[in-house]
């Protein structure tokens, strides 16, 4: 019995020149299959994070890719985003859900332990990522990430994303953890060869690794 393919999850970079981003985007969009792209910059102005959100989920959405906007729920509306991404406390998580659902998704992160990763399946999640998205990355992914991932894929059903390190080779890691989507940020975006030739990478060890396709 084969299980659905992992997909890929992308994180936006942590800072965001959006005239230099956007052909990143597009280049890495166009390297392959993705499900996603959560926007989450680090800005101070959110007309600035509006504007980065705007054209990057328009320019995800045009190829296919569902996008999503961390923690802010006005940014998420006014830029037309498929859903929003939680990772500031189940208070916060309860709030949008109540707001989004059923017409955009809603998804969990900052969930470092089993308990409030129950929770957040319990108040309704949509999927829960394990991983930082507020650091850099180290090569390779947390190990904690990863046995969170291997806990939840071998019990719930909700979807997990877990986040892999800025080495591209650490996808490895997190596929034999059982992931559904695995999350990649600094691993695209810095790659020596290009975003686009980091996705061909990465979708090239997701169909080795075997499963269903999307």
């Amino acid at each position: 019995m084969t299980t659905p393919r992992p997909r890929l999850f992308l994180v936006t970079p942590r800072a965001v020149p959006l005239s230099a981003f956007l052909p990143k985007l597009e280049a890495a969009l166009s390297g392959g299959d993705a499900a996603s792209l959560l926007i989450t910059p680090d800005m101070d102005e959110e007309a600035g994070f509006q504007k980065v959100a705007e054209a990057a989920a328009s320019l995800a959405q045009k190829n296919g890719v569902a996008a999503i906007v961390a923690n802010d729920s006005r940014v998420t509306g006014r830029a037309g985003a498929d859903g929003i991404h939680i990772d500031t406390g189940i208070d916060d998580l309860t709030d949008a859900l109540e707001r989004f659902q059923p017409k955009n998704f809603v998804g969990a992160g900052s969930l470092f332990d089993r308990h409030t990763a129950m929770l957040a399946a319990e108040r309704g999640a949509d999927y829960v990522f394990f991983g930082r998205i507020d650091r850099e990355e180290a090569p390779g992914p947390h190990p904690a990430n990863i046995a969170l991932g291997e806990w939840w894929s071998s019990v719930f059903e909700p979807p997990c994303v877990v986040m892999a390190g800025a080495d591209l080779a650490s996808l490895d890691v997190v596929l034999d953890a059982g992931a559904d989507f695995v999350a990649l940020r600094a691993a695209v975006w810095d790659h020596p060869g290009g975003p686009a030739e980091a996705v061909q990478f990465a979708n090239a060890r997701i169909d080795a690794f075997g499963g269903d396709a999307p």
